[in-house]
């Protein structure tokens, strides 16, 4: 159960790598200090997000279930050890 736990958190960073990315592209597209104070300095990603929510609205919702996904693939590695 544990390989299941690390595989179902694997896809649950990946999908939210994934996402982050997609905020990422938004982001440097509105303005390249955006794009660069969401990269290098926390919280200001979601400073944008929730300023430019019609945009941004979608993959931040994905992000979000991902790490949902991460917690759960964290939660039964836990167990099964």
């Amino acid at each position: 159960m544990a390989t299941l736990g690390t595989i179902i958190m694997a896809l649950g960073a990946i999908g939210g790598l994934i996402f982050w990315i997609q905020i990422l592209i938004v982001a440097f597209k509105k303005h390249i200090g955006w794009g660069l104070g969401s990269l290098f300095i926390p919280l200001v990603g979601l400073v944008f997000v929730f300023m430019n929510w019609n945009e941004t609205k979608t993959p931040f919702l994905r992000a979000l279930i991902c790490f949902a996904v991460q917690i759960v693939g964290m939660a039964i590695s836990g167990f099964s050890m």
